[in-house]
């Protein structure tokens, strides 16, 4: 591909070779296709599901060493199992499949940064890798295992390449190894984001590029909604790098502000000064005491949340919100974060007029974090024109739908069964709400 790449191109599709559906899903899901439905357990291990014979056949070559494994677990462990399809997949020739980037470009298995000397330090990484050997010694037969280093190197691979891979509403259900995409570099500022349908990961453009150069295409290899200091400290403890990209040299004074004391100014301020650049009202030792207090509080509190069911994260959330009013910041990252907890929890419980107010104060912090154009922000027009929808309100339904359609066609494409059924079906939905309502 040569000349301008405009957005919104595919530049890239592929097959994991690896793969494994998270066990929180495993009934509910189909083991090989991961589409949920109708399901039939494995007669042999009695774990996994499959939706027809089909995917179990293709499954086959795989699970027929690993179903013998599973028969006598006492215990799986999804890692356990993801280590032991990839030293299945090598003893069965897979060290030789190739994944092509380009025309003459491609990956192998061994291709793969593995982080070897740095996980060797890295000491939780070895108690972490001690514990899954041992359990896999348990889990594999004796005679497939690989000696200590190579393991090591394959742990590493895994820990280092992995993508997860996410449903139509970017919910984590699977995580896979793909070798060509692995070839894609880091930022913060991605000018390229991975989708999926079922397996298959898409890569797509999120800008124009001058030319398709891989040294310089980047997706986000972790959550953007953070702050400069708390993303670079997980890129280096989990990939073992300290990130310089654009968004990491710039100051984002507003991520981890307070409001201004001055209530009818509405410019972020820093507790770590005396007054407000803007309008020098003054912001007290008291304030900044409480400050203090309540980000340590949502910190703590965000912290626990996903050990929580839906119900207890929005009286949590509303409690949180309730002491950052007049506090933080419109766009400080804590503040944000919880209101994509309250809004999403608010959303499960079926909790629509509370959504609404908390997607309408979340939706100005997605464009400033993850951009105009980024499947997040897709997303989050899209959930809240379903949520208009349960509120009988179409006319507004149509308008989040006409912007979310618009981003999703480039982070997406036409043909993702998101915006070719789930969208389309929406709009077809809402149009008909209005014609009903427009002719009572």
């Amino acid at each position: 591909m040569s000349g301008v790449v405009k957005k919104g191109t595919t530049i890239f599709t592929g097959k994991p070779f690896v793969f494994l559906l998270y066990s929180e899903h495993r009934t509910t899901r189909c083991d090989n296709c991961l589409k949920s439905g109708k399901l039939s357990r494995c007669s042999g291990c009695q774990y996994v599901y499959y939706c027809d014979r089909n995917c179990q056949k293709e499954s086959w070559p795989i699970h027929k060493i690993e179903c013998a494994c599973l028969k006598k677990a006492i215990i799986v462990v999804d890692m356990v199992r993801l280590l032991a399809r990839v030293i299945i997949k090598l003893n069965q020739g897979g060290a030789d499949e190739k994944s092509y980037y380009t025309e003459k470009n491609f990956r192998k298995f061994k291709d793969l940064m593995s982080n070897y000397s740095d996980i060797k330090i890295d000491m939780k990484r070895q108690r972490d890798f001690i514990c899954l050997s041992g359990m896999l010694f348990q889990f594999l037969d004796e005679a497939l295992m690989p000696n200590f280093v190579d393991l090591m190197g394959i742990y590493g691979r895994i820990c280092t390449n992995y993508f997860n891979i996410l449903d139509t509403k970017l919910n984590t259900i699977a995580v896979g190894l793909y070798l060509g995409a692995s070839v894609i570099d880091h930022s913060c500022k991605p000018n390229v984001a991975a989708v999926f349908e079922g397996t298959t990961i898409i890569i797509r453009t999120l800008t124009d590029l001058p030319s398709l150069d891989w040294s310089k295409i980047t997706i986000s290899y972790i959550e953007l909604l953070d702050s400069n200091k708390d993303r670079r400290e997980k890129l280096h403890n989990l990939y073992y790098f300290w990130c310089n990209c654009e968004r990491c040299k710039k100051e984002e004074p507003m991520a981890k502000a307070a409001t201004c004391p001055n209530l009818s100014c509405e410019s972020p301020c820093s507790i770590e000064t005396d007054k407000c650049k803007k309008c020098s009202a003054r912001i007290s030792i008291k304030f900044k005491k409480t400050f203090q207090e309540v980000s340590a509080l949502t910190a703590s509190h965000l912290k626990g949340m996903e050990y929580l069911n839906d119900l207890s994260k929005i009286l949590i959330s509303k409690v949180c919100l309730m002491k950052q009013k007049n506090v933080m910041y419109k766009f400080n990252i804590q503040h944000l974060q919880t209101l994509q907890m309250a809004y999403t929890a608010s959303t499960n419980l079926n909790c629509f007029k509370d959504a609404e107010l908390y997607s309408k104060a979340l939706l100005p912090g997605y464009l400033l974090y993850y951009g105009e154009v980024h499947p997040s922000t897709g997303l989050l027009y899209f959930t809240m024109a379903e949520i208009q929808l349960r509120l009988q309100k179409p006319n507004e339904a149509l308008q989040l739908l006409d912007k979310a359609g618009t981003i999703l066609k480039i982070t997406h494409g036409d043909e993702h069964s998101l915006v070719k059924d789930k969208l389309n079906f929406l709009i077809y939905i809402a149009t008909m709400m209005l014609r009903n309502t427009r002719s009572m």
